[in-house]
């Protein structure tokens, strides 16, 4: 049964896809979802690179692990929280409800299902099929009788399809059509976005940014109509960036310099302690 809570996450992260244009960030643990909290955003998203990279995997967890990463992520804070379900976790459509259905028992107010099918050989389900999958998240959302927003994500691009313009175009504007609630298409050109955008409104376009380009601040992609900007796995690289770097620094010259940048002990401490 979902809680009122949740209910009241669902709510809210659906009236920010309605006007205007938020920024999603996606923590990997709770500390981090605690601290974009504080920092005053307003939805957060799973990612599962970030939350593979902290088992030392690299880009998918097994869903037991990912269905508790979320319930401690949905418990971190108030904000709604949308999880990246990859392609759901099961080849076939039932499977695919049925782990829909746990996923929103986590208490998510939003996932995302992709086309993607992890075989190189064959990147991405076949068109027909990738429909059939969204139909029946759909169908398991609703089941749910929780208003859950779901994303449906187009990886043409991501998987370096040679046709990705065209597919992604074509698939977005069909997941619309089956009941997406936003789309989503990873990769997708700056240049591409403005009449990407138009190509599937009304409904909301998620875009994620993974690196400066002064195509894709808030301020201009909210001016071509994008109502959501994610950041995927970014932050953590950031994050493992500067651990990369200091621990290299002490292996190579025996110098602890590097633990100059570090952030105060206190600082962290009064960040978790407005949590209580």
């Amino acid at each position: 049964m979902p809680t009122r809570n949740q209910i009241a996450a669902c709510t809210a992260f659906r009236a920010l896809h309605e006007a205007g244009c938020f920024v999603i960030p996606n923590p990997w643990d709770v500390g981090t979802a605690i601290a974009l909290h504080q920092l005053g955003f307003k939805a957060l998203a799973s990612t599962s690179a970030g939350l593979a990279f902290t088992h030392g995997l690299a880009d998918s967890t097994p869903i037991e692990d990912l269905l508790a990463h979320l319930r401690a992520i949905v418990a971190a804070t108030p904000l709604p929280v949308s999880a990246d379900f990859q392609w759901g976790f099961a080849n076939d459509v039932d499977g695919l409800a049925e782990n829909v259905a746990r996923c929103i028992a986590t208490g998510v107010a939003g996932l995302s299902i992709e086309d993607a099918t992890g075989d190189p050989s064959a990147p991405l389900f076949a068109r027909d099929i990738a429909i059939e999958r969204l139909r029946a998240a759909r169908a398991a959302i609703d089941r749910s009788g929780v208003p859950v927003v779901l994303t449906a994500r187009c990886e043409a691009w991501l998987v370096n399809d040679p046709d990705a313009e065209r597919i992604a175009l074509d698939r977005c504007v069909a997941f619309a059509a089956e009941g997406a609630d936003c789309v989503f298409a990873p990769r997708l050109p700056a240049d591409k976005i403005p009449a990407f955008v138009r190509a599937v409104a009304p409904t909301p376009v998620n875009v994620v940014v993974t690196g400066p380009d002064p195509l894709l601040t808030v301020a201009r992609l909210a001016e071509v109509g994008v109502r959501r900007i994610s950041v995927g796995a970014t932050l953590a690289r950031v994050a493992w960036a500067a651990f990369l770097d200091a621990a290299r620094s002490i292996a190579e010259t025996g110098s602890f310099e590097a633990l100059a940048s570090a952030v105060p002990f206190t600082t962290l401490s009064e960040l978790f302690a407005k949590r209580d």
